[in-house]
């Protein structure tokens, strides 16, 4: 019997950050909105994307080439893409949705992209990117950056330019591509329901969300500090 979600949250909090499984953390996350969703047929799904791209990639020479055989795989094959028409939709934030759907986030397509990656032997990892969460594979002859939304398509850095020009033109120095933690990438699934929920009006599923967060990450000032003010407003 699969245990309360909430409970297994708090087990992943006690976990060193590369112990977390990402994927299957953002499952038990996923369980908490959307208990009737069968969490095994999810589960099956992603050992089939894992089986494929360990087929797939785990032999390419560049990270290139296997930024190229994941998109043909999980948005070609599997047709996952960013869900554009109704992106607030709390929907694109959990992931046993966005299996179903097929349709997401940037940060929940990421988290798959990040899966299959992981299962082929690739260094992977998110990309905090200001304005729109990436991926990047790092590989023996070089960094490649890819984009979840957009069909894993690889971003050079012209692309990266265009894409920071709406946060202020933001230099492509030091730490701009920096890698996330396992537990930050959870913390910003988290985030975008949390603020989902504040543009709802809705402080009792934000402060539920933000006990989440610090479920999996008990020293997450970030969402130490949203309990707090959400606390005050409440009472």
């Amino acid at each position: 019997m699969e245990t309360d979600p909430r409970a297994a949250l708090s087990a992943i909090g006690q976990l060193e950050d590369d112990e977390i499984d990402i994927a299957d953390a953002a499952l038990q996350l996923g369980r908490v909105d959307a208990p009737e969703v069968d969490i095994e047929t999810a589960r099956a799904h992603l050992s089939e994307i894992a089986r494929e791209a360990a087929a797939l990639i785990a032999g390419v020479e560049t990270a290139a080439a296997a930024v190229k055989g994941l998109a043909g795989l999980l948005a070609g094959e599997h047709g996952y893409r960013g869900d554009s028409e109704t992106y607030e939709d709390l929907a694109n934030a959990n992931l046993l949705r966005v299996i179903e759907r097929r349709r997401g986030l940037p940060v929940t397509l990421g988290i798959l992209w990040l899966h299959a990656a992981r299962a082929a032997g690739w260094t992977s990892f998110g990309i905090d990117f200001p304005g729109h969460f990436m991926v990047g594979l790092d590989g023996a002859k070089g960094l490649a950056v890819l984009d979840p939304f957009n069909g894993g398509a690889a971003v050079d850095a012209r692309e990266l330019r265009r894409k920071a020009e709406p946060e202020g033109g933001i230099r492509l120095g030091a730490g701009v591509l920096a890698p996330m933690t396992t537990r930050a990438v959870l913390l910003r699934l988290q985030n975008n329901i949390l603020l989902r929920r504040l543009r709802q009006d809705d402080l009792a599923g934000a402060l539920a969300c933000a006990g989440d967060m610090l479920r999996i990450a008990p020293e997450a000032a970030q969402a130490r500090a949203a309990m707090s003010a959400l606390r005050a407003r409440l009472h």
